[in-house]
């Protein structure tokens, strides 16, 4: 039985972890997001309700890989066969702390190599979550080595699988989404870079928003149905809002003064690395394109700072994620109107 999923519009506050979301969804090379939070803050409802907005995808029958109709000519189960089209929500694919590295890549199919005795690729949780959103709750507990191979994919958009004597790639472009909670430990530097997106998030202190979130809870689960079919104008409303993000992406532009205040902001930081300002110019970018902008401004990059650079400011041992966001858009502001003058 298919459970219903909370409208992702219905969900009361933490407006920045809604918005990585989303601008992941727009811009998929943003490279997944990780949530950073207290339990019971609606990170594992996001994820899930995000997936419940997404436009269903085309499949080349039942293939394991994900393939679209026209297939890729290397699949072993379509090859260059027209399989019937098939419609189908979007998936996530949970990935267990407990999973080993042949079930996220990919092993031997050893049944069919009894039966046959033919060597063929067994798909691993990589091929499912293509073109979906993989979802890692309790990130910081997983094996190092597995995330290091969850990350290259997720950037690469490949996976390559090499077992026994075979060497095999098939696409895996998802939405990578890690969530955690900081008290049970912490990411590694290292890997925690490599998450493009990063949100800090904790339980609201509005009185009004603690009690608006208590009855919108007991409706959705009074009656599931009803709840989800009151909230389907919003719904249909953040759509086309994303959908028209991805049209005009390609066509924002982001001016080279833009460019400098963000590379200053990184050397300021003393953030290592190329990486960060990468990621802030695709999101400033993103977040332009989702408010129908054609030119990334000075607000498109606080958002994007608050984003992309928390988690890879420098910190000393036990010291929390975060930046003074405040100091931030200051100082953008004030590089804005020197620039000006």
């Amino acid at each position: 039985m298919e459970r219903t999923a909370y409208p992702f519009s219905a969900i009361v506050g933490q407006e920045l972890m809604k918005l990585g979301l989303i601008l992941n969804v727009v811009n998929p090379s943003l490279s997944g997001i990780l949530i950073r939070g207290e339990k019971g803050t609606a990170k594992s409802t996001a994820v899930r309700a995000l997936a419940d907005i997404l436009p269903e995808i085309e499949t080349s029958g039942d293939c394991p890989f994900q393939c679209a109709p026209e297939a890729f000519p290397g699949c072993p189960y379509c090859g260059n066969a027209v399989r019937p089209a098939k419609r189908r929500k979007v998936r996530v694919v949970e990935l267990p702390v407990s999973a080993t590295e042949d079930r996220v890549v990919g092993t031997i199919d050893i049944e069919h190599a009894l039966k046959s005795g033919e060597k063929r690729i067994e798909p691993g949780l990589l091929a499912s979550a293509h073109r979906g959103i993989l979802y890692i709750d309790e990130v910081n507990l997983l094996d190092d080595h597995i995330v290091d191979v969850l990350l290259d994919s997720a950037a690469m958009g490949i996976n390559t699988i090499e077992r026994e004597g075979i060497s095999f790639s098939h696409p895996a472009r998802f939405i990578l989404v890690g969530t955690m909670n900081p008290e049970e430990g912490e990411i590694r530097p290292q890997l925690l870079d490599r998450f493009g997106l990063c949100v800090n998030i904790q339980g609201l202190d509005d009185i009004n928003e603690r009690i608006e979130i208590i009855k919108r809870r007991e409706a959705f689960e009074l009656n599931p149905e009803s709840f989800k079919k009151a909230w389907i104008p919003h719904q249909e409303s953040l759509v086309k809002k994303i959908e028209a993000a991805k049209e005009i992406y390609r066509d924002v532009v982001i001016s080279d003064g833009i460019l400098r205040k963000i590379v200053t902001l990184i050397i300021d930081l003393d953030i290592d690395g190329h990486r960060g300002e990468i990621m802030m110019m695709k999101t400033a970018k993103t977040v332009a394109a989702f408010e129908q902008k054609k030119e990334a401004d000075e607000e498109d990059i606080g958002i994007a700072a608050e984003l992309c650079l928390a988690h890879r400011v420098r910190r000393r041992p036990f010291e929390e994620v975060g930046l003074d966001m405040n100091a931030i858009r200051q100082r953008i502001r004030k590089d804005m109107e020197v620039e000006n003058v």
